[in-house]
């Protein structure tokens, strides 16, 4: 008896520690990296922090940084934002 109330608390704590994992995911940001439009190298972030729009680069949202280029995410920062558990599709904030 004493076994399967041990194994009954484990599958609440596991439950618990994957909603808890869900609800901080809900108002997270995707990952931002300054990068050149046209290689897709990885700039410093002041490239793209210029407010006269005059920065060589432009924000890529998700994907990952391979030998100093980024993929698989997207300049289009709602292209990227993923809603967790309960969150609506526009990012749940």
């Amino acid at each position: 008896m004493a076994r399967r109330r041990l194994r009954s608390s484990t599958v609440v704590l596991g439950g618990m520690g994957v909603l808890a994992a869900a609800i901080t995911s809900c108002g997270s940001e995707p990952d931002k990296r300054c990068v050149d439009r046209d290689t897709r190298e990885v700039l410093p972030s002041y490239e793209c922090d210029d407010d006269r729009g005059s920065g060589s680069g432009a924000y890529y949202y998700g994907g990952s940084k391979s030998s100093g280029k980024a993929s698989g995410g997207s300049f289009d920062k709602a292209a990227v934002e993923r809603g967790g558990f309960g969150c609506s599709g526009s990012g749940g904030g």
